[in-house]
C-alpha cells in the first residue's frame, strides 16, 4: 500500500512538473546552451527516433545544425517530452551531482548560473521554472553589474580624460599668450620696417618706370629678331620631320624586305641541305668535300634533283608519292578544282570537309607542307584558316580569285625549293610552269586519296 502511495506520488510531481510554464523566454546563454546539446544528441539518435523536422540537419555537423537549425532544436525540445528525455540523459551524464541535487528539489548555491538553468529546463524536476526565474535574475543582476561595472570604469576614464584635457589647455593657453606678446613686439617691429620699406619702394617704382621704358624699346628689337629666328627654326624643323619620315620609310621598306628574303632563303638552305644529303647518300659520296669544284657541281646537282620522278607518265599514282618523298617539298592544290572534279555534286561545305580530311591522312603520311586553297568567293560565312591540324587551308581576299592567290603562293616561294600544283586549270598551269613549277592533274591526286 505504500508502494502504491510512493509512484502515485511521483507521477503527481512529474504531472505538475510538466505543467509548470516561464512567464519570460529563457535566457540567451541558457537557450544558446540547451540549443547546443540538442544537436549534439541527434548524431546519437537512431534515425527511426529522430524528430521528422529535424531529419534534414542530422547529418550535418553539431555546429553548423546549432547554427541553421537553432529555432527548430529548441521548439522541439520545447514540445517533444521524448527528445526532452534523450537530451536529459546526456545532461546526466555531463552533470550527475547537479542532476540528483535538482531532483531532490535542492539547489547548489556555487554552480555556473548557465549550467543551472540549462539543466533545470531539460530534466524539469518539480520547481524548474522557478529555478529558470532564478537563472534569469542572476544573469540579468551580473548583467547589470557589468554594464555597472563598465560605465564606472567608463565615467573614471572620463574624469582622467578630463583632468588631462583641463591640464593640456591651461598650458596651451599659456603658450599662446606668450605667442600673443611675441606676436605683438613683431607686428611694431614690422610696422617700422613698412615705413622705411614703402619710403624704399616709391624709389624703386621711379627707378623702375625708367627701366620699363628702356627695356620696351630693347623687347621691340628682340621680338623682331626673336620673329626671324622662330621662322628660320619652323622652316628647318619641317625639313628635318620630312628627312625623318623619309628614313623611318626606308628604314620599313628594308624591314620587310629583308624579313622575306631572309624567310625564303631559310626555306631554300633547308631544301638545298636536305637535297644534298640525299644526293650524298644515294651516289655514296664522301663525307667531307674539299675542292671547290665538287662544292660547284654538289650545288649544281642540288638545283637540278628538286623533282624527281620527272620521267614518270602525267597520269602515272605512283608520280604523287614521289614528289611528296622530296624533302621540304610544298604541294599546293586547288580545292575547288579538285573537288568539283571529283565529287561536284555534294554542297561546297562537303566537297571541303572530304578534301580536307583526305590532305590530312596524306599529310600525316608524308609530313610534307600542303597548302589547300579555296575561292573565298563562293562561301557565305567566313570559314577560320586553320580547318586543319597538319593542312594550311586559305580562302582568297575579297577582290581575288583563288587562281590569283596559288600564283602568289609560287611566287612567294625561293627558287629552287621543290614546289607541285595539283590543279586541272589550264590558266594556273601556264602561269606555274612559266615559275618553274611542277603541275599534278587533279584526277591523279583523287585516285592517290582513294
Amino acid at each position: 500500500m505504500t508502494d502504491g502511495s510512493e509512484h502515485a506520488g511521483e507521477e503527481h510531481t512529474t504531472e505538475s512538473a510538466e505543467t509548470e510554464a516561464l512567464d519570460r523566454p529563457l535566457p540567451e546563454a541558457v537557450r544558446t546552451r540547451i540549443i547546443e546539446y540538442g544537436a549534439e544528441i541527434l548524431a546519437a539518435l537512431p534515425p527511426a527516433e529522430i524528430p521528422p523536422r529535424l531529419r534534414r540537419i542530422a547529418k550535418f555537423e553539431p555546429r553548423r545544425r546549432a547554427r541553421l537549425a537553432g529555432p527548430d532544436i529548441a521548439a522541439q525540445l520545447e514540445s517533444d517530452a521524448a527528445f526532452r528525455d534523450r537530451v536529459a540523459d546526456r545532461m546526466r551524464q555531463a552533470w550527475p551531482t547537479l542532476a540528483e541535487e535538482l531532483d531532490r528539489g535542492e539547489v547548489p548555491p556555487a554552480v555556473d548560473p548557465v549550467v543551472l538553468g540549462t539543466v533545470a529546463y531539460v530534466l524539469r524536476p518539480p520547481g524548474w521554472s522557478a529555478v529558470v526565474e532564478r537563472v534569469h535574475t542572476e544573469l540579468d543582476r551580473e548583467a547589470r553589474a557589468k554594464a555597472a561595472d563598465n560605465t564606472a570604469e567608463t565615467i573614471t576614464e572620463l574624469r582622467d580624460r578630463l583632468d588631462e584635457v583641463k591640464a593640456e589647455h591651461r598650458q596651451e593657453l599659456l603658450r599662446l599668450r606668450a605667442e600673443l606678446r611675441e606676436h605683438k613686439a613683431e607686428i611694431s617691429d614690422l610696422r617700422r620696417r613698412l615705413h622705411h620699406e614703402r619710403q624704399r619702394a616709391r624709389k624703386a617704382v621711379r627707378d623702375a618706370e625708367r627701366s620699363v621704358a628702356e627695356a620696351r624699346e630693347r623687347s621691340d628689337d628682340a621680338a623682331a629678331r626673336l620673329n626671324s629666328v622662330e621662322a628660320e627654326n619652323r622652316r628647318l624643323r619641317n625639313r628635318l620631320a620630312a628627312a625623318e619620315a623619309q628614313v623611318e620609310n626606308a628604314r620599313r621598306a628594308a624591314r620587310a624586305g629583308r624579313s622575306a628574303e631572309e624567310a625564303r632563303l631559310r626555306v631554300l638552305l633547308d631544301v638545298l641541305q636536305e637535297a644534298a644529303q640525299g644526293l650524298r647518300r644515294e651516289l655514296a659520296l664522301p663525307a667531307s668535300i674539299t675542292l671547290p669544284a665538287d662544292l660547284v657541281a654538289a650545288e649544281a646537282r642540288a638545283g637540278t634533283a628538286g623533282m624527281p620522278g620527272l620521267g614518270l607518265p602525267a597520269d602515272d599514282p605512283g608520280l604523287v608519292d614521289q614528289l611528296l618523298a622530296i624533302p621540304h617539298v610544298h604541294l599546293l592544290v586547288d580545292g575547288y578544282n579538285v573537288t568539283k572534279t571529283g565529287y561536284g555534286t555534294r554542297p561546297l561545305a562537303d566537297q571541303r570537309a572530304k578534301l580536307l580530311s583526305g590532305l590530312e591522312g596524306l599529310a600525316s603520311q608524308t609530313k610534307a607542307e600542303i597548302t589547300c586553297v579555296f575561292d573565298g568567293a563562293e562561301i557565305d560565312a567566313p570559314v577560320p584558316l586553320a580547318a586543319s591540324r597538319r593542312v594550311r587551308v586559305l580562302f582568297s581576299s575579297p577582290g581575288e580569285t583563288a587562281d590569283e592567290l596559288i600564283i602568289r603562293l609560287v611566287r612567294a616561294e625561293p627558287e629552287g625549293r621543290p614546289l607541285a600544283v595539283v590543279t586541272s586549270d589550264k590558266e594556273i598551269i601556264a602561269a606555274v610552269r612559266r615559275e618553274k613549277a611542277r603541275t599534278v592533274a587533279s584526277s591523279l591526286l583523287l585516285r592517290r586519296l582513294e
